[in-house]
């Protein structure tokens, strides 16, 4: 039911209560409606602040283009815009170069300005430690000719033994009395006869070579099943240390029969321990053999070792020097290795090689002699001389022999003299420790 109010306004029922909606006069609603626009203005025109505030702020972080004397002003610091809303970073052009840094300056009494050199920064790192300082090689000597008549040294086996030859030549370059010829093949052995069979080879190499010495290095290839026949037996063996004994045996004595120096060198430790240990086994066959034949075992392991006997990769070289003696692989040789290797042999090899080994030794033939500078006399040239008589006796002024003539006689008695013919011993000297004079009492 709806009804007018006396103020004009209208009433609504409802749920059966009355409810009034007064309208407010018009003097207040004049002063509502003016101060209802001013607030809204706030509300609406506040995001076109937040707006026209962002937009400050994008113009603000656009870049400029610097012309090339303003790139080389000093950077400006950021503001509070550029850290709120990510302002441009400032990076320096390397086209220019930056340009260096003033020295300090110290004024003289007459004005003058006299230059500095900066003070060096203090580093709060420790010192880097001193890289170590890695020996000088020697230059290799200069080879001389060898001589027609030079020993020669025959040096065969496996890619240890090449390793031999090469040193000892640069060992003995400088002796034109020895020649070191080496013929070795690196993947043989007393194993593989199929591959280089030793025993029928070296025949025809002491025929062409005519050797002072025969040095053999064998055995580093030879960790492996061996063919007997028809059978092949595993390494280790019984009938395979039976039958590699039997090869050095052959071996051998081919050198032996022809009364040669035979210098067979043992193999040295290896990186996996069971080659060690096989390298012993094997060197045992080597000593035995060479020697019950006449030659010599050169013995190297301690060369390669440390003082517990265990496989080294670094050691002394023969100047004392750590060095790397071993390859990666724990089998080969380094050249400082090859070199130690070498010296061993070197040692025993000058025995046998006697004064050729000198470099001192030369040819004497008309080529070399010295110039003369007079010729001797013909034969038919007389040469005056003055006749003397061997049985004059005033030839040389003197009639008597050597000693005939007495000693003269010493007036002083010496103290060796009192001793020995009156047994009389000369007083010591006041002070020495044998001195036994009482000294006289002083009052």
């Amino acid at each position: 039911m709806k009804a007018l109010h006396k103020s004009g306004q209208k009433e609504t029922v409802q749920n059966g209560a009355w409810r009034n909606r007064p309208r407010p006069d018009k003097g207040v609603r004049n002063w509502g409606v003016r101060n209802w626009g001013v607030r809204n203005w706030g509300v609406r025109n506040w995001g076109w602040v937040r707006l026209a505030l962002l937009l400050l702020a994008v113009l603000l972080a656009l870049p400029v283009g610097l012309s090339p004397a303003a790139a080389q002003e000093p950077i400006p610091r950021r503001n509070l815009f550029d850290y709120l809303f990510g302002g441009p970073r400032y990076e320096r052009d390397d086209r220019y170069e930056r340009p260096a840094p003033y020295g300090r300056r110290r004024y003289d009494r007459d004005g003058s300005i006299i230059e500095m050199k900066p003070r060096p920064r203090r580093s709060t790192g420790r010192a880097a430690a001193p890289r170590p300082v890695q020996p000088i090689a020697p230059p290799a000597p200069e080879p001389v000719a060898k001589l027609e008549n030079a020993k020669h040294v025959l040096v065969v086996g496996d890619f240890m033994a090449g390793g031999i030859g090469s040193e000892l030549e640069t060992a003995f370059a400088t002796a034109p009395g020895v020649a070191i010829t080496e013929r070795s093949d690196g993947s043989s052995g007393l194993v593989r006869e199929d591959h280089f069979d030793w025993a029928a080879e070296l025949p025809a190499m002491l025929d062409e070579v005519k050797p002072a010495v025969v040095v053999i290095m064998l055995g580093a290839n030879d960790r492996q099943q061996m063919t007997i026949g028809s059978t092949k037996e595993k390494f280790r063996s019984d009938a395979w240390f039976k039958e590699y004994e039997r090869r050095v045996t052959e071996l051998v004595g081919i050198v032996a029969s022809r009364k040669l120096p035979l210098l067979w060198v043992g193999l040295p430790s290896f990186q996996s321990p069971t080659a060690t240990a096989d390298a012993v086994t094997l060197n045992a066959i080597y000593r035995n053999q060479a020697e019950k034949a006449g030659g010599e075992f050169v013995d190297i392991w301690e060369g390669f070792v440390d003082e517990d006997g265990k496989f080294i990769i670094t050691g002394s070289d023969v100047n004392g020097q750590q060095v790397r003696l071993r390859g990666s692989d724990g089998i080969t040789f380094t050249k400082a290795g090859k070199q130690k290797l070498a010296f061993y042999v070197e040692k025993l090899a000058r025995r046998h090689l006697g004064e050729m080994a000198s470099p001192d030794v030369v040819k004497l033939d008309g080529s070399n002699l010295p110039a003369l500078s007079a010729l001797p006399a013909s034969p038919g040239q007389a040469i005056p001389t003055h006749p003397i008589s061997l049985s004059d006796p005033e030839l040389d002024g003197g009639k008597d022999l050597l000693g005939a003539a007495p000693l003269p006689s010493l007036l002083v008695e010496t103290p060796r003299d009192k001793l020995v013919r009156r047994g009389e011993l000369a007083p010591a000297p006041a002070g020495r420790i044998d001195d036994y004079r009482v000294p006289a009492a002083t009052r």
